[in-house]
């Protein structure tokens, strides 16, 4: 039957925690980095470094300060929450840590190549936009092996805009030469890859 995604020419899919396993791979970096650090890992560990990497990122995403500014603001919040003391001089080799644990914890979902391999083999395009850092999420797609599989990556640092702002996805869009209609945002955070998509007239599943 006829409907809506008969329409669809492309897949506009977000990348962490819809392709990579974000939150599983912070999960391990911090089992294994804080230790290291003399500080047990636990669940209100956790929770504190996803709030603060969230406020931080925020800022990030609004252009008022630089990618590693935000990594030290983050650690200027979470080392004395921790009762640990540091050198502002300390602050990016402490945070090399973390990021060499969290690196070598990067691993695509399980079922994500087929399902990529599938949409591409129904005839539509794939395209990733997400809320990272160029350099950072390219080497996300080198690291896991789906770099061959999705075509254009657009980051904030390429487009000048972060999702939950439509005009994420109208310029992904234009650079894509696809009407948003024939679009389909997939991804896991419902304000950023679905009410966002569709303010920007795109259609948008869930995942």
């Amino acid at each position: 039957a006829a409907g809506p995604l008969m329409r669809l020419r492309g897949g506009l899919l977000d990348l962490d925690d819809t392709l990579l396993d974000h939150h599983g791979a912070v999960g391990e970096a911090l089992a294994c980095w804080l230790p290291t650090l003399g500080v047990p890992f636990t669940p209100a560990t956790r929770v504190l470094w996803d709030d603060l990497t969230e406020t931080h990122l925020q800022v990030w995403r609004e252009r008022r300060i630089t990618y590693r500014e935000q990594r030290r603001r983050r650690l200027r919040d979470f080392l004395p929450a921790l009762d640990l003391r540091y050198a502002e001089s300390e602050l990016d080799t402490i945070f090399e840590g973390f990021l060499r644990a969290y690196e070598s914890a990067w691993r695509p979902f399980p079922d994500v190549p087929a399902a990529v391999a599938a949409v591409t083999a129904a005839g539509l395009r794939v395209a990733v936009l997400t809320n990272g850092t160029t350099e950072q999420q390219h080497r996300k797609l080198r690291r896991t092996g789906l770099a061959g599989q999705v075509g254009p990556v657009w980051t904030v640092d390429e487009l000048g805009v972060a999702k939950p702002d439509p005009e994420a996805f109208r310029r992904a869009c234009v650079r894509w030469d696809l009407p948003p209609a024939t679009v389909l945002s997939v991804g896991d955070n419902h304000e950023l890859d679905v009410l966002a998509a569709r303010a920007a007239g795109l259609q948008a599943a869930y995942l």
